[in-house]
């Protein structure tokens, strides 16, 4: 490990926001995680809590965080050294509503009890193609959000990779989840939240510079106790959902298919 990613986990114990958890530690502890049921207590107040999954840098926890001030905002992510980022921002800013856990997001309902959570945001997930229980909108994942998001909670899904997209309306049709909205291109769409549509991470004004287009769904998450996979096929992205090709979606697929890293 470099001497620069040992420097940013060190300092990130230093942040009072920052919570790590990996599996091994949580569960070599005989104790739960603390503030599982007291993240109230953590932030002063009674605010709704927003979760973002897979966060990376953190861009779009501490924009949604200075954007919507009446809200708490939880970002969570495996890898630290990108979190760092955001950590580190939002702590020289001395921002109050925001949090980050560094901990597997297959393990995230030990770190919330029942209706904690308002709202779950999926900022470009890996679409994991050939792997459907890793999928963050599978229905896999849906029991598990249920577990802490209150009935008809809200999950956002906001991708550039149309298999991502296209899975997860089949199967909010499948398990007949209420959708707020939906388009497959969202910034040349009746979309009118000016606040979410000023939000553009770093790779995401990247690819929407390289011609790619971003889809949004909000849906709301009601309690099941059977849940449905959709059996349907779905062609596959022709580029890689991480280091993705600098190719648009027209040069892509006059290549065959051929995937470039960058």
């Amino acid at each position: 490990m470099g001497k620069n990613k040992l420097a940013k986990f060190s300092e990130m114990e230093t942040f009072p926001h920052v919570f790590q958890y990996t599996y091994s530690a949580l569960h070599e502890s005989e104790e739960r995680f603390p503030l599982k049921g007291k993240w109230s207590d953590f932030f002063g107040n009674d605010n709704p809590i927003v979760l973002e999954l897979g966060c990376g840098r953190g861009e779009y926890t501490v924009a949604l965080a200075q954007l919507f001030p009446e809200k708490n905002f939880i970002g969570v992510d495996i890898k630290g050294s990108r979190m760092w980022a955001g950590a580190k921002e939002s702590h020289l800013k001395g921002m109050k509503n925001v949090a980050f856990i560094r901990t597997n997001i297959e393990i995230i309902s030990e770190f919330f009890s029942n209706d904690e959570v308002a709202e779950i945001w999926l900022t470009f997930p890996d679409p994991q193609m050939k792997k459907v229980r890793k999928r963050l909108t599978s229905t896999r994942f849906m029991e598990l959000y249920q577990q802490f998001v209150k009935e008809n909670g809200i999950i956002h899904l906001k991708t550039d990779s149309n298999f991502m997209f296209q899975y997860t309306v089949e199967m909010i049709k499948a398990n007949q989840y209420p959708v707020i909205f939906q388009n497959n291109d969202l910034y040349h769409s009746d979309f009118s939240d000016d606040k979410i549509l000023s939000i553009k991470t770093f790779y995401e004004q990247q690819w929407l510079e390289r011609g790619l287009t971003i889809k949004y769904i909000k849906f709301n998450l009601q309690h099941k106790e059977q849940f449905i996979e959709p059996d349907v096929e779905i062609e596959y992205d022709s580029y890689r959902s991480y280091n993705r090709s600098r190719r648009s979606n027209s040069e892509a697929k006059t290549s065959n298919n051929k995937i470039e890293e960058i």
